[in-house]
C-alpha cells in the first residue's frame, strides 16, 4: 500500500513538474515578445498550444520580420477560431500578409472587412499602372542578397545607406541580424555598389545607424541613431530612435548631436533635408500622430535652430505607416506608405506640393515599382539617377532604377459623392463605357471616394457610378487627338429614398418602396384592379430607374396551415411578378418571395382576427435591391 501511494507522489510531482514548465515556457514566450525578440519568440511559441493569445503574437513574430508565409498561417489559424473576437488592427496585418503571399483575393476580403468596404487589389494596380507617368526598369545593386541594404541616400558623388553587412557586430533581438551601421560607397555605370566604406566610430556605434541626409555643400549630416536606453511606454519597452546632427570638419564628423526634437518617449525617423538646407522632413510616431508613423516637417532656421515640428496632414497622412520622405529641388515629395491604397505593405508614392505649401492627392507609383512586399525609400536626383529599397526577396536590398516614359494621354478622374450630403461614398462602383456602349474597365473606389481611367484619342465615351440604393449618375465626354486631356468629374449620386418621397430606408437597413397595399382575395393570388392600379404606379417607378432592382414579397394571414400560406405567398408573389413583366419590366430585375404567415402585421394569439385584420395581414411588399 505504501509502494502504491509512492507511485502516485511520483507521477503527481512529474506531471505538476511538466505543468510549471509548460507555463514557464508560455511565460518565456511572452517575455521575449515583449522584448521584440520576435524570432526566439516565435521559436517558443511554435512549440505550444496555439490559444488566441499565442497564435496572434505568432503571427506577429513572423509578420514583423517579413515572413509573410509563415503568418498567413499563423493568423490563419486565429481567424479561423477566433476571428469574431480578433481586433481590427489584426484584420490590417492579416491583410497585408496575404497580399504578401500574393493571395489577393483572400486579402482583398480581409481589407474590405476591415476598411468597411470593397477592395479590389490588382484591379486597382492595373488602373494606377497605366495612368501614371512613368513605368520603371529595376536591377538590384549587389549581387549578395542577404546583407539587409536599405536608407540609401545621396552622398556628393557618392551615395551612403544602412545595411546589417557588419556579422562582428553583436545581433539584434528583433530579427537575429546584425546591429545597423552606415556606409558610403560608389555606384558604377551598371547601376552597382563599389568602394564600400563604413563611416567612422563617430558616427558608426554599438547601437542602430541609419537614414543618412547630407546638405548640399556635404557638411552637415542628419542619420539616425537608436537610443541607448529603453523607456517603458504603454504596455511595451524599447529604446527609441532618434535624429543627431553631425559636421564635417578636417576630414572628419564631429559634433555629433541629438536634435532638440527627439525624445526618448516616441521616434524620429528618416531625416531628409531638403535640397536648400531651409527643412529637414521625417518621420515620427510623436503626440499628434495620425497614425502609427506621419510624415513631419521643421524649418531649419539661420541661426541653426529649429521650428515646431509641423504634420503635412491627412492628404498624406493615414492611421497606418508614412515613412522614408524624400523631398525633390522642384518640390515633389516621394514617401512609402500602407494607409494609401496600394499593391500590398509599403508602397512608394509621390505628391507634389501646390503653391500654398500644401501637397496634391498622392499617387501610387504603379505595379513596375511598388511589389506585394515592403517598397520604401524612394530617391532620384535631377539626372534622373534613382535608388529605392524593397525587401521583396525576403531580405531588404537596394535598387537602381530607369524611368521610361508611360505612354498615356487621356487621364480622366473624379470622385463619387452623395448628392445631397455630399459625403464620399467608398464602395461604389464606376463603369467606363465606349461609344457602342460596350464596358471598357470599372472600378471600386476606395476609402477617398475616387477613380481614374485612361482612355484613347478621338473617342466617346460614358462613365456611370453605381452605388446600391443609389440612382446611378452618368456622364459623358469625348476625346481629341493629339491633345493631352485631363477630365475631373464630381459624380454625385442620389439616393432612391433621398429623390421619392415612396421610397423610404428603413431602421434595419432595408429600402422600401411603399404603394398602397395590394390586397387578395381569400385563397386567391389573382391581380384585382385595385392591385392593378397599385403595381402600375411600380412600373412608372422601374421605368423611371432603369437600374433598381427589386424583391416583390407576399404574405398572407394566418387562417390555414403553414405550408399552405406559404405556396399561396409565393403563387402571389409570382403573379405580382408576371404583371410587371407583361408591362415591359426585364424579369432579370425582379425577384418573387413568398413569406406566408412568418411575418404577420396583426397577430391574433387566439387566431380570431376580424376579417378586417386577416385582410390586412395579406399584402405585397416592395423592397430594392439595388
Amino acid at each position: 500500500m505504501m509502494k502504491k501511494h509512492y507511485y502516485i507522489l511520483i507521477i503527481f510531482c512529474i506531471c505538476t513538474t511538466l505543468f510549471a514548465q509548460k507555463k514557464a515556457t508560455l511565460n518565456q514566450g511572452n517575455k521575449l515578445f515583449a522584448r521584440k525578440s520576435y524570432v526566439k519568440a516565435a521559436e517558443v511559441y511554435e512549440q505550444l498550444e496555439q490559444s488566441k493569445k499565442v497564435l496572434q503574437n505568432l503571427g506577429d513574430c513572423y509578420y514583423y520580420n517579413f515572413q509573410m508565409n509563415n503568418a498567413v498561417r499563423a493568423y490563419g489559424q486565429l481567424f479561423f477560431t477566433f476571428k469574431d473576437s480578433v481586433k481590427p488592427e489584426v484584420f490590417f496585418r492579416y491583410a497585408n500578409a496575404l497580399k504578401g503571399t500574393k493571395d489577393f483575393d483572400k486579402g482583398d476580403a480581409i481589407m474590405s472587412e476591415y476598411l468597411g468596404f470593397e477592395q479590389n487589389t490588382p484591379k486597382f494596380m492595373k488602373n494606377v499602372t497605366r495612368n501614371i507617368p512613368s513605368t520603371y526598369k529595376l536591377e538590384t545593386m549587389t549581387k549578395n542578397k542577404t546583407n539587409g541594404d536599405f536608407s540609401i541616400s545621396f552622398f556628393g558623388d557618392k551615395v551612403a545607406f544602412a545595411s546589417t553587412r557588419n556579422f562582428e557586430s553583436p545581433v539584434y533581438d528583433w530579427n537575429q541580424k546584425p546591429y545597423l551601421d552606415l556606409y558610403s560607397a560608389t555606384v558604377n555605370d551598371k547601376g552597382q555598389l563599389e568602394k564600400i566604406t563604413p563611416f567612422p566610430e563617430t558616427i558608426n556605434t554599438k547601437s542602430h545607424e541609419s537614414s543618412a541626409t547630407f546638405s548640399a555643400d556635404g557638411k552637415t549630416m542628419y542619420f539616425n541613431r537608436t537610443g541607448d536606453k529603453q523607456m517603458q511606454i504603454g504596455e511595451e519597452r524599447f529604446a527609441t530612435v532618434k535624429i543627431f546632427k553631425a559636421e564635417f570638419v578636417n576630414e572628419n564628423w564631429i559634433n555629433v548631436k541629438m536634435v532638440p526634437f527627439s525624445s526618448d518617449t516616441y521616434s524620429v525617423e528618416h531625416p531628409m533635408l531638403s535640397h536648400d538646407g531651409k527643412k529637414l522632413y521625417f518621420a515620427s510616431d510623436m503626440p499628434g500622430t495620425m497614425g502609427s508613423m506621419d510624415i513631419f516637417v521643421v524649418d531649419i532656421n539661420d541661426d541653426g535652430t529649429y521650428s515646431q515640428p509641423k504634420n503635412l496632414g491627412e492628404i498624406i497622412n493615414t492611421k497606418h505607416r508614412e515613412q522614408f520622405p524624400f523631398i525633390t529641388e522642384d518640390n515633389i515629395l516621394y514617401f512609402a506608405s500602407d494607409g494609401h491604397q496600394g499593391n500590398g505593405n509599403l508602397d512608394i508614392f509621390m505628391s507634389t506640393m501646390l503653391e500654398s505649401g500644401e501637397f496634391e492627392k498622392p499617387i501610387n507609383l504603379g505595379s513596375t515599382i511598388n511589389s506585394e512586399m515592403d517598397d520604401f525609400n524612394f530617391i532620384i536626383n535631377k539626372e534622373e539617377k534613382g535608388y529605392f529599397a524593397s525587401n521583396r526577396t525576403g531580405d531588404d536590398n537596394l535598387y537602381t532604377f530607369i524611368q521610361e516614359e508611360n505612354k498615356l494621354q487621356y487621364l480622366v478622374e473624379g470622385q463619387v459623392k452623395d448628392k445631397n450630403s455630399f459625403e464620399l461614398l467608398p464602395g461604389a462602383v464606376v463603369k467606363l463605357y465606349d461609344a457602342d456602349k460596350n464596358l471598357i474597365d470599372e472600378v471600386v473606389v476606395g476609402k477617398d471616394g475616387s477613380f481614374q481611367f485612361n482612355t484613347e484619342p478621338n473617342k466617346k465615351y460614358t462613365i456611370i457610378a453605381f452605388k446600391d440604393f443609389y440612382i446611378p449618375y452618368e456622364a459623358t465626354f469625348e476625346t481629341v487627338a493629339n491633345q493631352k486631356i485631363y477630365l475631373e468629374l464630381e459624380m454625385k449620386v442620389e439616393s432612391y429614398y433621398d429623390a421619392e418621397d415612396i421610397i423610404n430606408k428603413q431602421a434595419d437597413g432595408t429600402v422600401l418602396i411603399e404603394l398602397e397595399n395590394i390586397y387578395f382575395d381569400l385563397d386567391k393570388s389573382v391581380i384585382k384592379p385595385q392591385a392593378a392600379g397599385v403595381l402600375d404606379i411600380l412600373v412608372g417607378l422601374l421605368k423611371k430607374y432603369p437600374y433598381m432592382e427589386i424583391e416583390i414579397g407576399a404574405h398572407t394571414d394566418s387562417q390555414a396551415s403553414d405550408l399552405y400560406n406559404l405556396r399561396l405567398s409565393n403563387r402571389r408573389a409570382a403573379s405580382a411578378l408576371e404583371y410587371l413583366v407583361e408591362k415591359g419590366i426585364d424579369r432579370k430585375r425582379l425577384q418573387s418571395k413568398g413569406y406566408g404567415e412568418t411575418k404577420l402585421l396583426i397577430v391574433c394569439p387566439n387566431n380570431d382576427c376580424t376579417p378586417e385584420e386577416h385582410a390586412t395581414n395579406r399584402r405585397c411588399n416592395f423592397m430594392i435591391l439595388k
